[in-house]
């Protein structure tokens, strides 16, 4: 995976899995990395990192479900760089955990603006610039999540199921000019992310959370963000040529066996 040349943005850069790609791409030969979050601190040490490893990375604030916000990203990746290559649209949220009957409406279309629109608009303005080069590559980060359902997470469920319908629609509008557009979908993984919902599970002892779900995954564990972000940059790079519309599950293959995988008796 040689991104030598390449240019590439990534959403949510500056923790877990957007982290893990952009120092990926940095690793890699990438000529510009421009991490995009609304963490300040956590982004800038992103970029400080990568550039004492001797990458080239900025980092811009932005707010991806505001528009002027994301118009301001990418320019910022022209003005720098004078192009486009690769785009791993991740940002995103959790929400709370509540059932559907319960859920509040604010928290909803908190979650939805973030997940749905923040995608939405990510394509909206990347993906004119990538036809107007005629070449590029987007990976969204929709999740285990998007596949089925799951108790508690109505927004969360939601909002990743609607990411995997944005990537297939724009897969087959931008195929025939040369534009690839995947999702990957991860399942539990070492993240803040995961950690704060396990909080919310059982607030006294979160780590149980994690052993007794480890139990269900036939690898028996979570995984990490350096794992999906080598499935990210593999979708990104030419090695996945004739990839598009496609949807890669790193979830330890919790869900490819759901059923006859036992949790640990407690």
């Amino acid at each position: 995976m040689d991104f030598t040349g390449k240019v590439a943005v990534i959403t949510g850069g500056a923790n877990g899995i957007g982290r893990a790609v952009a120092e990926g791409f940095a690793s890699r030969g990438a000529r510009g990395i421009l991490v995009v979050d609304r963490d300040v601190a956590a982004g800038e040490a992103t970029v400080a990192a990568i550039r004492a490893a001797g990458g080239n990375a900025v980092f811009i604030t932005a707010d991806v479900t505001k528009s002027a916000d994301v118009q301001a990203y990418v320019k910022l990746a022209l003005d720098t760089w004078g192009a486009i290559d690769c785009f791993h649209n991740n940002a995103g949220i959790e929400g709370r955990l509540a059932h559907t009957a319960e859920y509040d409406e604010a928290g909803f279309d908190q979650v939805m603006a973030v997940n749905v629109k923040g995608v939405f608009l990510g394509l909206r303005h990347v993906l004119p610039v990538m036809l107007k080069q005629g070449r590029g590559a987007i990976v969204n980060t929709a999740s285990v999540a998007g596949l089925f359902g799951t108790p508690g997470m109505p927004a969360y469920v939601a909002s990743k199921h609607a990411v995997m319908g944005l990537t297939k629609v724009a897969a087959g509008e931008v195929g025939p000019q040369g534009i690839r557009v995947n999702a990957v979908c991860p399942g539990p993984i070492h993240t803040r992310m995961v950690r704060d919902l396990a909080k919310q599970v059982s607030p006294n002892n979160p780590d149980a959370v994690e052993t007794r779900y480890a139990g269900s995954i036939p690898l028996r564990r979570y995984g990490t963000a350096e794992e999906v972000a080598n499935v990210v940059l593999f979708l990104l790079s030419d090695l996945a040529g004739n990839v598009t519309g496609a949807q890669y599950v790193v979830d330890g293959g919790r869900s490819a066996a759901p059923a006859g995988v036992s949790a640990p008796v407690e």
